[in-house]
């Protein structure tokens, strides 16, 4: 099976496993900087309706928009981020990547009914300027941008879905990590300061969320394979940083 298999998932009962891996993502990544996570929704409650196929009416808002915000996230996640690397790789990915986002969107609708749920936009290049230049054309290898990619996007869900699902995320620490990735990524900052290393460590364990989609839905992907590599080594490259 490959990553193409993910385009048969079609209920909301296919994507409870998936919500409750981004779910877990962000309770991690909050504990794991000491965010207030008093008013956090309780996404078991919605990863249980979802695989008992009840209707979104019959869980709270809070979990509904929680949910909604999830899905809607990984919908729009995926083609911004193949902008940021090199077109051979945006383009092969291109027709599943938008086919993902329209079976996304469907099973996120009925969550959102009665709801204002935004749907975040990522960054693309040209609103990601380094020196006066697009901050991936500062770099050549597949990995560097996509580590520069994953370091800019995964703060932007991360703080899109933690702060939909009830989680404080103060907006000076993203503006700051925003800034200090987009110049030590492109090599024009020789390291992070130590809160912002803390939170881009805490953020890299996205090689858990993508190590468990591929187990749980039984992909054996070589793409995933990949990606979960290169965000296993930055975080690991972080976490030994950030103990010195």
């Amino acid at each position: 099976m490959s990553v193409l298999s993910l385009l048969r998932l079609r209920t909301a009962a296919d994507f409870a496993d998936w919500y409750r891996i981004g779910a877990e993502y962000v309770d991690g990544v909050a504990d794991a900087i000491g965010f207030d996570t008093a008013d956090f929704v309780d996404y078991e409650a919605g990863v249980e309706a979802m695989r008992d196929g009840r209707p979104p009416a019959s869980v709270s808002p809070a979990i509904r928009r929680s949910i909604a915000a999830d899905l809607l996230a990984d919908a729009v996640f995926s083609e911004p981020f193949c902008e940021w690397l090199p077109l051979w790789y945006e383009v092969s990915l291109l027709g599943p990547v938008r086919y993902g986002e329209y079976r996304l969107r469907q099973v996120a609708d009925p969550y959102c009914r009665g709801l204002s749920v935004s749907v975040p936009r990522f960054s693309r290049p040209a609103n990601a300027v380094v020196d006066g230049r697009p901050a991936p054309a500062h770099l050549t290898g597949f990995r560097e941008r996509f580590v520069l990619a994953a370091a800019i996007l995964h703060l932007e869900w991360f703080v899109h879905v933690a702060r939909e699902s009830g989680i404080v995320v103060p907006q000076a620490l993203v503006e700051r990590t925003r800034r200090e990735s987009l110049a030590y990524y492109t090599g024009h900052r020789e390291s992070l300061s130590p809160q912002v290393q803390q939170f881009q460590a805490a953020l890299f364990a996205d090689d858990r969320w993508v190590r468990e989609i591929d187990a749980v839905y039984g992909l054996n992907s070589a793409l995933f394979g990949v990606w979960e590599r290169f965000l296993r080594a930055e975080r690991k490259r972080l976490e030994t940083a950030a103990r010195r």
